[in-house]
């Protein structure tokens, strides 16, 4: 059986990568450093192994911000369009930014976290499990 192989861009195509194997859950997460992040109500995000990410172009691009003492936001410095995240507790993991995959996914959201912090003015309306915070 052949590994699955994600392919994801940034706005403006100068990034490009792959994900050779696995993507995990994906999570609405309504905290406020991921609305400003995403400039939305919430960031879809999904863990995948670091081993299973390669940027095939633009890796020149790909700028670092501090965001906290443990998590770390990784972005086009050309368009500003989000890949990942890295948290100092789960160094074999990124946390995807899912709409960037240009290859269509299959899997569907399966919780909202810090749906507390969510932004006012926004609404959930699914049946999906909602946590205060991170489960």
């Amino acid at each position: 059986m052949s590994e699955a192989i994600y392919r994801g861009s940034c706005l403006c195509q100068g990034i490009q990568y792959e994900v050779h194997g696995a993507i995990g859950d994906l999570v609405e997460c309504h905290c406020q450093r991921c609305r400003k992040a995403n400039g939305s109500a919430y960031a879809v995000n999904a863990p995948i192994r670091v081993a299973d990410f390669k940027i095939v172009q633009g890796e020149h691009l790909l700028k670092k911000y501090q965001s906290t003492a443990t998590t770390q936001r990784c972005f086009c410095s050309e368009c500003g369009s989000p890949i990942i995240s890295v948290k100092a507790e789960t160094p074999d993991l990124y946390r995807l930014r899912i709409g960037t995959l240009d290859t269509p996914l299959q899997q569907k959201p399966s919780m909202h976290i810090f749906a507390a912090s969510k932004a006012e003015w926004d609404d959930i309306c699914d049946a999906l499990p909602q946590y205060a915070e991170r489960p």
